[in-house]
């Protein structure tokens, strides 16, 4: 155990009393005991904050066994030790986002060397604490550089406490700007050679900091009022992500009734995207998946409203997608092979010309469950048959009127989430925030696409002859959903760029079940004779896609405290990624440490110059 014992400081929490977040950078997790203390220290403080976000960096991922121990040594946070156990997985390099106590706990676990895990913060912290000396890697050792960055993500005032520090260590931090204290003053560290164990001080340097170079240090803000535009996954995530950190959040729909668009899909699959080269993308995947599981716990039932039944993908031989040195938690994700849990017609497709790839964090998903349950969060407000025309600013608010200029609603913040209409919108609120003859930029046009689900109640002979998990590649099929009182099953779906309300249906199914008979072909042929006979029902709608197939998510004002974002463009993958999206608006939008690195989330800003057309 670390030397850091049982409890933090009570000098480096007592700030939180008057804060709304409390943001804590540990420098190495060792067995998360520090962490584990901050939980109950703020579970119990009736003055805490209404976040924890606690950011630890660890060289490599930590066992977590070694976790669960500390973490039996609190006694009052046994309750949640099955929902850290169960998050506590799939722990490669980079960023993991942990969810407790219903979002109002957030753990970051950085897996990494020391120097690259403290630029890919973008966070200011209240409380930095640096371990005890116990035997390092060469990769998280203090030198000159990991300490500028140190301080990068330090404001006047933010507490640290270092345990048993070496007096170099201590010397170099107070030549960069901490300021230590003792029981008879300062320390002078060019005597010592050592310095006392528990060193604790500030931030407090003697010149004016410069963070000219640092665009993503804005102030955060207090929680207020916000309108979302768009009652489908990405606007309705937004809403609850805001509301669990205080805001008021009023959601505006055209639709009468929520999630009557894309996200009106009767059941849709979330999943890891794999590669070889383990790609941005299929990090992000990763990410997303984390984020979508801890909506889904938090929100639904599992087995009827979702089910983390894992996915069986289907590849050519010459995609096999996974990275030759996939380590043991990478297959806690995907691994190669058929899944355990798949039929027999899976196993001959295999023989005739395609791999299979086994995720195991993968499953289905009722959207229009998810999208109700986030609708029912208090603070959120959902307002239907409300069609935005016109947007426009009035002190420091925006204003939202329908096409006879009647105001629909009056917020400090907006976001826009919604597919095929939001350039038109964002045009019209980016006109209302610039000065005339000011150059502005604006998100280049997005594609819609249109697509048909083919569906049916299962048959008793079925249950044999389908999967037991969905399957994924060439189209999809989903069977044994819960719809009613009976099982159901899904395959699709179709692409076109004719509106979903003029799909040729009979085309439609006769393409599905084409995708199917390459998918499956023993499936298709229990089911053909459905088709034939229009015994089969259909569902449409149609999604936004962007030029590079990631959401656009962020803001589009570039004052110092920008009022004007989005979330869009998910595509087939708003199950994988609206989750993620709508937790990374929030974080930046208030000031908080971000749910995946600062690499990763500038691929999917909404400014990033491949979906930028300037006008």
């Amino acid at each position: 155990m670390s030397q850091l014992r049982v409890r933090p400081a009570t000098s480096l929490t007592a700030g939180w009393a008057s804060a709304r977040c409390w943001r804590v950078l540990n420098t190495s997790l060792h067995d998360g005991e520090l962490f584990f203390a901050h939980w109950a220290a703020w579970q119990t403080d009736a003055r805490r904050p209404r976040l924890l976000h606690y950011v630890a960096i660890a060289p490599a991922a930590p066992a977590p066994a070694s976790l669960l121990r500390a973490l039996s040594t609190f006694p009052s946070l046994n309750a949640h030790a099955a929902d850290f156990e169960r998050q506590c997985f799939g722990l490669l390099p980079g960023f993991h986002r942990i969810f407790l106590q219903r979002g109002q706990v957030l753990l970051t676990l950085c897996i990494g060397a020391l120097q690259p895990m403290l630029r890919e913060q973008q966070f200011v912290a209240d409380a930095v604490y640096l371990p005890a000396t116990h035997p390092q890697p060469r990769s998280q050792t203090w030198d000159r550089w990991s300490i500028k960055a140190l301080t990068r993500l330090c404001r006047p005032g933010t507490a640290i406490q270092i345990a048993t520090p070496p007096a170099t260590l201590a010397a170099d931090l107070e030549q960069a700007g901490f300021v230590f204290d003792s029981q008879n003053g300062p320390i002078d560290m060019s005597s010592c050679t050592s310095a006392p164990a528990n060193l604790q001080g500030q931030y407090q340097p003697r010149w004016n900091p410069g963070f000219t170079r640092h665009t993503w240090r804005r102030p955060a803000v207090e929680p207020s009022t916000c309108v979302v535009v768009g009652a489908g996954l990405a606007g309705a995530l937004v809403a609850t992500a805001l509301a669990r950190r205080g805001w008021k959040v009023t959601v505006l729909d055209a639709a009468p009734h929520p999630a009557a668009g894309a996200s009106g899909l009767p059941v849709g699959l979330f999943a890891p995207q794999a590669s070889r080269d383990d790609s941005a993308r299929s990090r992000l995947s990763r990410a997303g998946v984390r984020a979508t599981l801890a909506s889904c716990r938090a929100m639904l039932q599992e087995g009827d409203d979702w089910s983390m039944s894992g996915v069986l993908e289907l590849r050519e031989y010459d995609n096999p997608g996974l990275p030759e040195d996939w380590s043991s938690a990478g297959r806690q994700w995907s691994q190669g092979g058929s899944s355990s849990s798949s039929c027999d017609p899976l196993a001959t497709r295999e023989n005739s010309g395609t791999v299979s790839i086994s995720h195991t964090a993968a499953g289905w998903i009722k959207p229009m469950r998810l999208v109700q349950a986030c609708l029912a969060t208090p603070g959120v407000e959902f307002v239907g048959s409300s069609s935005v025309r016109n947007v426009s600013r009035s002190d420091d608010q925006w204003e939202l009127s329908d096409s006879v200029g009647k105001l629909i609603a009056r917020a400090q913040y907006l976001v826009v989430a919604i597919a095929s209409g939001s350039n038109a919108l964002l045009d019209c609120a980016a006109n209302a925030i610039l000065q005339p003859g000011t150059p502005s930029s604006r998100l280049a046009a997005t594609n819609s696409v249109s697509g048909l689900i083919s569906w049916g109640l299962q048959h008793d002979s079925d249950c044999a002859a389908f999967p037991r998990v969905p399957v994924n590649g060439h189209g999809s099929f989903v069977a044994h959903v819960p719809i009613s009182g009976a099982l159901a099953w899904f395959t699709g779906a179709t692409y076109s760029d004719v509106d979903a309300a003029t799909i040729d249906l009979p085309e439609g199914h006769r393409e599905n079940l084409q995708r199917l008979s390459h998918l499956l072909g023993d499936v298709a042929l229990t089911l053909t004779a459905r088709f034939e006979q229009a015994q089969v029902s259909s569902w449409t709608g149609t999604r936004c896609i962007t030029s590079d197939r990631l959401p656009a998510v962020g803001s589009l004002d570039f004052g110092p405290n920008p009022s004007l974002w989005v979330s869009t463009g998910m595509g087939s993958r708003g199950l994988t990624y609206a989750a993620l999206c709508a937790e990374l608006l929030a974080a930046q939008l208030n000031g908080e440490p971000l749910p995946i690195e600062a690499s990763l989330a500038k691929s999917m800003a909404a400014t990033r110059p491949q979906l930028l057309h300037h006008l």
